[in-house]
């Protein structure tokens, strides 16, 4: 249906796919699977919720997320990940782009191990945790950052110097 309406893009593991509508990491990775083996680009979202950065689990659960996709063998050349540290989103608590980048390394390394250095490193890895235009330029400097997933700053008029941070 997606195919149907002339769309090449889908998004799928939203933060709030998962936690208003329980999608579990399985369902996830099967939606992921599907939509790549249709044609569609996806984007495919990891992140953890605050309890869980808190108690040292950020690492574990986004391996975890990805974890499934990777058991599903999906062709990575249609996969673009999004971290979208939950935690960041819409709480007024922002990540660092250290913190950012510390994430998107580890997911970068899980990527090589777990599925090839090729994919690993051609596989674009979004930052989507409440980028705004005064934290994208730093953020965009991060080497593992390749760009961003846009909320709400994307309805803004400043929302322009978020397209421009990595100039």
């Amino acid at each position: 249906m997606i195919k149907d309406l002339g769309l090449h893009w889908v998004i799928l593991g939203h933060s709030e796919r998962r936690h208003i509508f329980g999608e579990s990491d399985e369902l996830i990775a099967e939606k992921v699977l599907h939509a790549v083996d249709s044609g569609l680009q996806t984007i495919f979202c990891c992140g953890e919720k605050l309890d869980e950065r808190e108690a040292g689990k950020t690492k574990a659960v986004n391996f975890r997320q990805l974890q499934a996709v990777i058991d599903k063998k999906a062709n990575w050349n249609k996969i673009v990940i999004a971290y979208e540290p939950v935690w960041a989103i819409g709480t007024g608590k922002t990540a660092s782009p250290e913190q950012a980048q510390e994430v998107h390394g580890w997911i970068r390394e899980f990527l090589k191990e777990k599925v090839s250095a090729d994919v690993a490193q051609k596989t674009r890895i979004l930052y989507g945790g409440s980028v705004t235009a005064e934290n994208a330029a730093e953020l965009a400097k991060k080497p593992d950052i390749d760009g961003f997933l846009v909320g709400g700053a994307s309805l803004k008029p400043d929302f322009i110097k978020i397209i421009h941070a990595r100039d």
